[in-house]
């Protein structure tokens, strides 16, 4: 049977293998059929798969399971997910996932990104400010009460606007009864809409955390791999409005054995958004217009942060907590980039989408309603591909604009102010406020070789979206490119300094709004044009909203709940096995231990990002290599699921979920069961890392019995 098993993983890395070739000439692309789980297995909890489960693996869930797993779940903040492991407030997570709260409770002298952080009291158990947890406790569904309001509206404008109103009502109501956070979420583009209550803890205190170097062992070059080894965990504590370890009923329990290969697991957690259920017109914009800008962008802003930590160390901490960010990113969307122009699983999409175009139009009643649809659709995004890149080179945004757009943009403010009848403006713009508001445009600690840079990849952009002979790139730069450009600007403008600043507001409103100078001219420029495409790009896309809202309701309509509605950051279960899977020409194990990870350290001489931390270059004698580290399972899961807890059929923890395969990237848009895997950190491995090289018993002790130690 094992042979049998290992035949069949190797023959599917052949059909892999020729399929990612690129030549398909004799390839039939129309022979391609659609994937039972294209769509995913996110489900939502209103949309229980109790059928499925017990189809599938011969396990029927009850209610109260359901509600056990939802319950014992979390919202990390506003990017992560985490889980209750003890009766006594513990919260598991990611280490990628601390990093912004590791920065915050570091105090002078202190570098818990390097060594690490161990409250080894509950005394030493450090809050992060601003940092809060949410636990779904209420689901409602609230379709019917927006689909009246819409469809007693007659344009798509005021649908839109009965819509909002009726959700900002909804919101209100269930939170002033239930003093819950409330948000109403669409499923299947609005087919469906539920209101979502949370409770909120705002007290939550780091227990926990590894040295960046081991919770993030092989760093950019081994994300989104495997075999993976990566110690990719950190623990939290919520504190109650005593400031006590808050009491829960509902945790999720150590398993004693951790996954087994071909064990039936679960994840539960908030994956952040997928567009699986986008028809292939939408998927086309993305392949074409919108993702390449992106990875450009992205490429951009990446080779900027590292050429400032290196000249700019004391800010490093912060600098690198969002260069993880932009990295992860610009892998992730490497990866949809190449799954979007893979001939066969774009194959796979048209399948589906034809399959569900003939379920609706040779339906009279669903034809009538939603036949139509999917040539809307494609015309709307035609319509975006004509005027989309112009809108984003001329537009600003918070990551890659340099401040000197902004300062102008202020300036243009203030000279319209000071136009006005002292009497009549803004008190900002009068006296001492003014010189204040002036001050606070160029601190300082204003960034110049950051903003210079920003201002280099911006020239760029112009470039290419707008071309060398528009007006605007040539007054902007004086014809030049690159250095010479940036150069060019800040010789001719008087934004780089505030003693030019204020020299130029004494000069007069009209000095400054004559335009010379080039950031100036820039936003004067641009207002109209920018405005003008704003306002298309608003309107296209509220239109194609309820499109998509349609067209959702004719999903829901042909598929009901046997397909789950797409990611969209809430809580959603996801079924799979613990198993390996075809790459490079062999097979994946299911799982790794600590061997492979030394092997890895001593293969690189110790060298970063594959060095450790001293206390794990020199383990303990009875430190187990053979344990298991890290593990694969085909659970569902995209950006947002990290830190979701993996259990058993018992609700038990066996590991915590952490990044995916790189096979699984295009996971964005379709899920193939063959390829794609959810990679965590195995519960065996956590324990015998925290007992033998972090001596952290208090922590190992809460974790095996469920409650704080006495």
């Amino acid at each position: 049977m094992k042979k049998l098993i290992i035949y069949l993983l190797l023959l599917s890395a052949f059909v892999s293998f020729l399929f990612a070739q690129q030549n398909y000439n004799n390839f039939n692309l129309d022979t391609v059929k659609a994937g039972r789980f294209d769509t995913g297995k996110m489900w939502a909890f209103e949309y229980p798969p109790t059928q499925y489960l017990e189809e599938e693996y011969g396990f029927t869930p009850d209610d109260e399971w359901f509600e056990n797993v939802r319950l014992g779940a979390l919202r990390f903040a506003t990017y992560c997910s985490a889980s209750f492991v003890s009766a006594d407030g513990l919260v598991m997570t990611n280490h990628h996932c601390s990093r912004q709260s590791l920065t915050k409770v570091t105090w002078d002298d202190e570098d818990h990104h390097t060594d690490g952080f161990i409250a080894t009291n509950l005394k030493d158990e450090r809050r992060v400010p601003e940092l809060f947890v949410d636990q779904l406790v209420l689901i409602q569904d609230v379709t019917e009460e927006i689909k009246i309001v819409m469809d007693r509206a007659e344009t798509e404008e005021e649908k839109l606007e009965a819509k909002i109103k009726m959700i900002e009502e909804i919101e209100s109501r269930i939170a002033g009864d239930t003093g819950l956070e409330v948000s109403v979420t669409p499923l299947f583009f609005g087919g469906r809409y539920s209101a979502y209550g949370y409770k909120r803890y705002e007290d939550v205190r780091l227990v926990f955390a590894p040295e960046q170097q081991v919770g993030a062992f092989g760093g950019d070059l081994d994300n989104f791999t495997y075999p993976r080894y990566n110690f990719d965990c950190a623990f939290f504590r919520v504190y109650d409005d005593d400031k006590r370890p808050l009491k829960t009923d509902n945790f999720f329990r150590w398993s004693q054995n951790g996954a087994e290969e071909n064990e039936v697991v679960f994840t539960v957690g908030n994956p952040g958004r997928t567009n699986r259920l986008r028809t292939v017109a939408q998927l086309e914009y993305f392949r074409d217009i919108s993702y390449p800008r992106t990875l450009k962008l992205l490429d951009g802003v990446i080779e900027i942060y590292n050429s400032l930590i290196e000249t700019d160390p004391d800010n490093s901490l912060e600098l690198e907590d969002r260069l993880h960010s932009f990295r992860n990113s610009l892998k992730a969307y490497t990866g949809m980039l190449k799954g979007l122009n893979d001939p066969v699983l774009m194959q796979r999409k048209r399948d589906f989408e034809k399959t569900f175009k003939s379920a609706v139009q040779s339906d009279k009643q669903l034809n009538e309603k939603y036949g139509g649809l999917w040539n809307e659709i494609e015309d709307i995004n035609n319509e975006l591909i004509e005027i989309s890149n112009r809108r984003f080179a001329l537009s600003l945004d918070d990551v890659s604009t340099p401040e000197y757009f902004y300062i102008a943009e202020e300036l243009i403010l203030i000279a319209n102010e000071l136009l006005l009848p002292e009497s009549e403006r803004n008190e900002y713009y009068i006296g001492d406020e003014l010189e204040y508001t002036l001050t606070a445009l160029m601190p300082e600690d204003f960034n110049y070789e950051m903003n210079n840079k920003l201002l280099n990849q911006k020239i760029d952009i112009l470039y290419q979206y707008l071309g060398e002979d528009d007006e605007l790139v040539v007054t902007m730069t004086g014809g030049n490119k690159g250095e010479a450009a940036v150069e060019y600007i800040l010789s001719n403008s008087s934004l780089t300094n505030i003693t030019d600043i204020k020299n130029l507001i004494d000069k007069g409103p009209e000095a400054i709004l004559s335009g010379s100078d080039p950031f100036i001219y820039f936003v004067q420029s641009t207002a109209e044009t920018s405005e003008k495409l704003d306002s298309k790009v608003n309107e296209l896309t509220e239109i194609e909203d309820t499109y998509d809202e349609q067209l959702g309701r004719a999903l829901f309509e042909v598929y009901g709940t046997s397909i789950p509605p797409d990611a969209t950051f809430t809580l959603r279960l996801s079924d799979g096995i613990v198993t390996g899977f075809p790459y490079n020409g062999t097979i994946a194990p299911p799982f790794t231990t600590f061997y492979g990870m030394y092997d890895r350290y001593y293969s690189f001489d110790n060298e970063f990002p594959f060095s450790l931390p001293a206390r794990w270059s020199e383990p303990p004698e009875d430190f187990d290599f053979s344990i298991r580290y890290n593990f694969v399972t085909t659970n569902d899961a995209v950006g947002g699921s990290s830190g979701s807890p993996v259990l058993n059929k018992n609700v038990e923890v066996v590991g915590v979920a952490f990044d995916g395969n790189i096979q699984g990237l295009p996971g964005s848009f379709i899920y193939r069961i063959e390829e794609n895997r959810n990679i965590a950190v195995h519960s065996a491995g956590i324990l015998e890392a925290l007992k033998k090289i972090y001596n952290f018993d208090r922590l190992v002790k809460e974790l095996e019995t469920g409650e704080l130690a006495k």
